[in-house]
This record gives C-alpha cells, structure tokens and sequence, in this order.
C-alpha cells in the first residue's frame, strides 16, 4: 500500500463520493442484492428506510423514496447496515437485499442519483478496500480471481490468495530481507570495530537460503498459472490412430468427424472439460505423416505447433504400429487393444492400452490423465503458487537484487541492493508506490465488486 494510502486508512477514509451497484448480477432471479458504500451511505439510508438497523444485522424495512413522508413506497427489502471500518470497503456501506424486478431495482437507483450517489466503476469497492487497507493487492487479486472461478481448482487457489496466502509469504520474505539489511547496517556503522566474522557469514547464508526459496517459488510459476488459466492437452499421432474418436469420448459427444478415411482431420479441433479440477482444453491434431497434399501438410504442420505448445502431450497409436519416438513427457496411449497386442512401453515410457471400439482401458486413462493434471498444477516445495505474470515478475526482480547483494564487495551497495529487493516485493502487496498499477488490476473486476 501506498504511503499516501496507509494515511487514509489511519484516517478512517470515506470516499467524498457515494457509489452504488447491482452486487448480484442483471441475470433474472428472485433477489437482488443492491450494494452502496460512501460518506453519505448513513443519509441514504435513512432517507430510505426512516432510521438505521444494528449493525450487521439484517432486518426487512420497507423502502421509500422519501421515509419520512412516506412518498412512494418502492419495495419491501432486507437492509443491512455495515458502519466503516468494519467494513468490505472500510467505508460505511449498506446492501439492500431487493426483489428483483427490474421496475424495483431501477426505482432504488434512481432515488440513489437523486440523493447524490453515483454507479461504481468495474472493481471499485475492491479498490476503496485497497485504499483503507481492508486488503492488499494480491489478496484483491485473489477477489477477482474467485468471482471468475469455473473449476475447483481455480476455486481452491482463488480462495487461498484471497486469504492471503501469498500475501503472507511475501511479507515474511521482506522481512527476512530487513533483517538481513539491518544486519548490514550494522557491519557499515561499526565497520571500525572487530566484529567477529561468523556475523556476515550469517548474513550471506541467510541471503542465499531466501534467494533459493524465492527461485524455487518462481520455477513453480508455472503450476500455478496452469490453475488459473487452464491447461492444453494435445492429442497426437498418426492416421487412424484413435485421436478423433478419444476426443469425442473425453467431449461426451460427437465433437469430431470420425472416419476410416486416413487424414480426415485438416484442422485442430478443441473441447473443454475438467480433470481432477483443473480446466483442461483437449486438442484434437491432423495425423502426423508425409503428404503431398498441400492442406493436409498445413494440418500436420499445425499438428507440431500445438504439440510445442501443450502442457501434455497424449501421443496416440494403433496396437500393430507403435512409435519409433516418443514425445517429451507424452502420455502414450496404444489404441485397438481388441485387434492386437499393445506393448507395455516404448522407449521406457509406459504405454496405456486401451479399445475406443469396446471402452476397455479408457477408465484406466482418465485416472492416468488425472494425475498428469494434478503433477502439472502441484506445488513440490509446499509454497502457494503464484497466479498472474505481474507476481512472477516482481519475484523474479527481488531476485535479481537479492543475488546483486550476494555478489557485492562494497557494503554500501549490498545494502542498497537489499532494499531495491524489498521494493520489489512490496509492489507486488501494494506496499510502495503502484499508482501505475491500480487502473490495469481493478478493471478486470465486475461491476459491484
């Protein structure tokens, strides 16, 4: 958080501006939850409803354009009244839990412009948090990352970030840096006195024990972006092999043209589904063979690209014909099990057999493809995964600074180095100056959120 940010919260900061939203969609359903934050929600409120309910208590009143004349009656609400800083936004707020009709919820928010109110901007509730220091940018991040969760891995590790699971971690790496710093002090401010030399031996273990955690946290970026954004299997290998016919088993349709016709498939093909929780897209490639035909060699070269670029690879053959290579980190798959013998492995890669004719073997491959996706997205050191590139960034340039200290022989610039890792590190939680950054984070967000 910003310094000019930490006074507001001091402060008890009320935004100048009231700001209100539709919280829960413009999707048709029974409720409506109607949600206002603001220096002025307190007057809002009562011009509604007459007087303010307890605190966090929900209670059904009776909404008007004006209470105390009792003009208008516009509906007949649950109301709850959260008085700043125990708050969402650490601003005092209140929700209206409406009937849904669209003729309600437009008569609320034209008395809410009436009364000095304004729509809120995309993420600009989670923002005022940030601002009152009700959460910090990762943990916000987190907020916007679980509104969008599909999979229950996404959920899962939203969930996590949104408690401040990494938030955490990077706070207790910063202050293992000030430590550090402020043992590098020390050696500059007494650098006339002789101080024993297990002290900066102490202090370059130190740094070189963190900079090992922190390299390992970014190495295992990638399992964590895998969850958030999903996961590519492509499913390769010759004419005739299975891979339409697999694709339309994992699809639970009839996603791709099956035929005994060799090179039916030009194009890739996609479906999406989840295995163990994660968000997987199934590619379905052209067969990998010499072609005089100009299309079919631009599906097979398409077919290379996407094997490139899968986080798995399924390499796929018929029982009598197996591969004389093996992709790298492929799960080999023989087909036609029914009509010969599948070899157990190739190239030392277990083969799983399996008959898209008679459905033998293909439970066995869910539950081998499964843990492919739970490998890929797992985390060996035990340490919460990072989410976006701007995470991995910011890691990799504390790094950067934090190995520059190791490498120095001048004690000044150790210590300079030391802190350009620490503000590395406090951008990524909102702690030093990330202005630049508010507008990108809190545009992804929802309207009401």
């Amino acid at each position: 958080m910003t310094d000019s940010s930490k006074g507001e919260a001091a402060l008890g900061y009320q935004g100048e501006e009231t700001i209100f939203a539709l919280a829960s969609g413009v999707e048709r359903a029974a409720i409506a939850v109607m949600r206002v934050s603001g220096k002025g929600s307190a007057a809002l409120l009562e011009q509604l409803c007459g007087r303010l309910p307890p605190p966090r208590h929900a209670s059904l009143r009776r909404l008007w354009r004006d209470a105390q004349t009792r003009e208008t009656e516009l509906d007949h609400a649950v109301v709850l009244w959260f008085p700043g800083p125990a708050s969402y936004t650490g601003e005092d707020g209140f929700e209206l839990h409406l009937h849904a009709g669209p003729a309600i919820i437009r008569a609320v928010s034209d008395v809410l412009v009436e009364q000095g109110a304004r729509p809120a901007e995309p993420g600009e509730f989670t923002r005022r948090a940030v601002v009152n220091g009700r959460m910090d940018l990762l943990e916000a991040e987190g907020v916007a990352d679980l509104v969008a969760a599909e999979t229950e891995g996404q959920r899962r590790q939203a969930l996590a970030q949104t408690d401040g699971a990494l938030s955490r971690m990077y706070k207790g790496w910063a202050d293992q840096l000030k430590q550090s710093l402020s043992w590098q002090e020390a050696l500059i401010d007494f650098a006339d006195e002789e101080l024993p030399p297990e002290v900066e031996q102490a202090l370059l273990s130190g740094m070189a024990s963190l900079l090992a955690e922190m390299e390992q946290h970014v190495a295992e970026g990638q399992q964590g972006e895998r969850i958030r954004g999903g996961m590519i299997f492509a499913i390769a290998g010759p004419p005739n092999a299975g891979k339409s016919s697999l694709l339309n088993w994992l699809a639970g349709r009839d996603a791709a043209i099956v035929s005994p016709v060799a090179g039916t498939t030009r194009d890739a093909l996609e479906i999406v589904t989840t295995l163990a929780g994660i968000r997987v897209t199934f590619i379905d490639t052209a067969g990998l063979r010499e072609t005089e035909d100009a299309i079919e060699a631009e599906g097979v070269r398409r077919a290379l690209f996407h094997v490139k670029q899968a986080d798995c690879v399924i390499q796929m053959f018929a029982a009598d014909a197996p591969p004389q290579t093996v992709f790298p980190g492929a799960v080999l798959v023989g087909n036609k099990a029914d009509c010969g013998r599948v070899p157990e492995s190739v190239e030392d890669v277990p083969v799983v057999a399996i008959s898209l004719r008679t459905g033998d073997g293909l439970q066995v491959l869910r539950t081998v493809l499964e843990r492919q996706a739970e490998t890929l997205t797992a985390s060996s050191s035990g340490m919460p995964l990072l989410t976006r590139a701007r995470h991995a960034a910011g890691v990799r340039e504390a790094c950067e600074h934090l190995q520059a200290a190791m490498q120095q022989d001048w004690p000044e610039m150790r210590a300079e180095e030391l802190r350009l890792a620490m503000r590395a590190l406090g951008r990524l939680t909102g702690e030093v100056g990330v202005e630049d950054l508010l507008d990108a984070i809190f545009g992804q967000f929802c309207i009401g959120k």
